[in-house]
């Protein structure tokens, strides 16, 4: 980068730092404002850090989830609160001003230690985010893409679906999301939905997914994952409640598998057998209410050709003016699919909630379907 004389005297001592990073985040250089304030050295930064790491873990997601993908779309972000990690410890409040340059990011980040002052701050940033509706169109498309897995993962021995489809015409973000990704001794089964819709439910449903990941290479049960969750809610201050359900499944020997599971105010799921069906997960708190939630962990064994089918509350509740589509229209579609493979079983409940709906869903509406004994 070809910067000298007086503009590289500005772009070192400017009164604010200044960061240049690369699309993902990579820095490619940082001034002596930035070093001052935070205390890093910028050896220690540049090629070997991203922007994103420099934050608490937080506003790392909040940079992720709407800060990189706001930029993306338009070029330049201004007056974003975060907090940046200080090398000695503690944070440093800061306000960034960001705009996109060839293929290079500039930041410019102001110290914001009046805390009242960095609030007020952000107010105004969503108070001017919200007044642009095409703006908040397209942040809500690019984060409901993120909420559920491009694709199921393959896993031996069970078969795997999961479906979403918004409310109305999706034009608004929703806080329905899935995810199943492996753990050690297994993988993990994720199903939940915050609260209302918009930016601040993108935000902590972003946080939920992440942050049950995160927790997943330190904790196994369920149960101590959803607490987790709750605490990392709560501290957030977001002002928003989830449900969710959180299964650890492992293939046990003979094609079936044994799901360990805990409900933090979700429904709980069905598991279809050749028999009938039945719900299974003992009932928790919700999440992001109760500083310490009341959550149990419960095990079960599918036997080869059953299947587990998690929701969330949008098929139950699914309206037609006063009606309800309610738990036994639920169970009548899926006695009627359990002959199905779990893509077939997920297709035909939410074909059965959307034609009873004549097509215009009431609220968002995700299903993850596991069959056990099915070739990957």
């Amino acid at each position: 980068m070809d910067v000298t004389g007086g503009f590289e005297e500005l772009f070192e001592d400017a009164p604010c730092g200044f960061l240049v990073a690369a699309s993902d985040g990579t820095l490619r250089r940082v001034n002596h404002t930035f070093c001052e304030l935070t205390g890093h050295r910028a050896e220690d930064l540049v090629g070997r850090a991203r922007v994103q790491d420099l934050l608490v873990v937080g506003d790392r997601i909040y940079y992720e989830t709407h800060f990189a993908p706001l930029l993306a779309l338009q070029s330049t972000v201004r007056e974003i609160a975060v907090d940046f990690r200080r090398a000695a410890g503690g944070r440093l409040p800061a306000l960034l001003n960001a705009v996109t340059k060839g293929d290079a990011v500039w930041i410019c980040v102001f110290a914001a230690t009046d805390r009242r002052g960095y609030e007020r701050e952000l107010l105004r940033a969503r108070q001017r985010a919200e007044q642009s509706e095409k703006e908040a169109h397209e942040l809500a498309r690019v984060l409901q893409a993120s909420f559920v897995p491009p694709a199921m993962p393959d896993i031996d021995g069970v078969d795997l679906a999961g479906v979403y489809r918004p409310a109305g015409r999706g034009e608004e973000v929703g806080g329905d999301f899935y995810d199943v990704y492996e753990t050690a001794g297994g993988w993990a089964v994720v199903l939940g939905d915050v609260e209302g819709k918009g930016v601040e439910a993108a935000v902590v449903t972003s946080l939920a997914r992440y942050t049950l990941r995160a927790a997943s290479a330190r904790d196994s049960a369920p149960s101590a994952l959803l607490s987790t969750l709750n605490e990392a809610v709560i501290d957030r201050g977001a002002e928003r409640f989830l449900t969710a359900v959180y299964a650890h499944l492992a293939i046990t020997p003979g094609g079936g598998c044994r799901l360990t599971l805990a409900l933090g105010g979700h429904p709980p799921p069905v598991l279809l057998t050749s028999s009938g069906l039945s719900r299974i997960g003992s009932p928790g708190t919700l999440l992001g209410v109760l500083r310490v939630p009341q959550l149990c962990d419960v095990t079960v064994d599918v036997h080869p050709g059953e299947a587990v089918v998690l929701y969330t509350d949008g098929v139950i509740e699914g309206q037609r003016g006063r009606e309800l589509f309610g738990e036994r229209r639920m169970e009548e579609a899926l006695l009627a699919a359990r002959g199905e493979d779990a893509a077939g079983i997920a297709a035909a409940l939410l074909d059965e909630v959307a034609a009873f709906q004549s097509g215009m869903l009431s609220d968002d509406v995700a299903v993850v379907v596991l069959k056990a004994g099915a070739p990957a």
